[in-house]
């Protein structure tokens, strides 16, 4: 049974896989992201919520994942330019993961699993679904693709004042 999300790891885009453990006493802000959804924009107001909150101890961290329509195909160089050139991403993005099936990384596993969708649903509907994890390690709460990065800054500032 795993405790927190600091027992799991991510693969950035290049080098060796990340401790989660790393992001201890942080608030995280977990997205599956593609580049070319209708949520793609969004990308700017995670970028947004980055720049705002970073200094207070947010981290966005930014999962692509090609599931839904294949609407991130590219390669993780491909993916990491795209989020540059276009939003000026420059919170964490880590290397394409699947989020759904007999693939999903153990982390999405674990996400699903603490913060269920609507009806109980364990599975990621679309991209560009958020998962707020607070300081303890602990999912704060699940958002649905069309909440956008906006909607979320309340539950950011609780977060990070508990």
């Amino acid at each position: 049974m795993t405790a927190s999300i600091y027992d799991f790891e991510a693969q950035p885009m290049s080098g060796p896989p990340v401790p989660l453990s790393q992001y201890r006493g942080k608030v995280l802000l977990i997205v599956n992201t593609a580049s070319a959804c209708g949520f793609t924009p969004q990308f700017a107001g995670l970028e947004e919520l980055h720049k705002q909150y970073a200094a207070r101890g947010l981290v966005v961290l930014g999962f692509p994942c090609n599931q839904f329509g294949h609407q991130d195909p590219g390669s993780n160089e491909e993916i990491a330019s795209f989020c540059q050139l276009n939003y000026g991403v420059s919170f964490p993005m880590m290397a394409k993961i699947d989020v759904n099936g007999a693939d999903a990384t153990p982390l999405y596993r674990w996400l699903t699993a603490e913060a269920p969708g609507l009806l109980g649903s364990k599975a990621i509907k679309w991209n560009f679904t958020k998962f707020l994890v607070g300081r303890d390690g602990r999912v704060v709460r699940r958002y649905a693709p069309q909440d956008t990065p906006q909607k979320l800054a309340g539950d950011i500032e609780a977060a990070l004042a508990a």
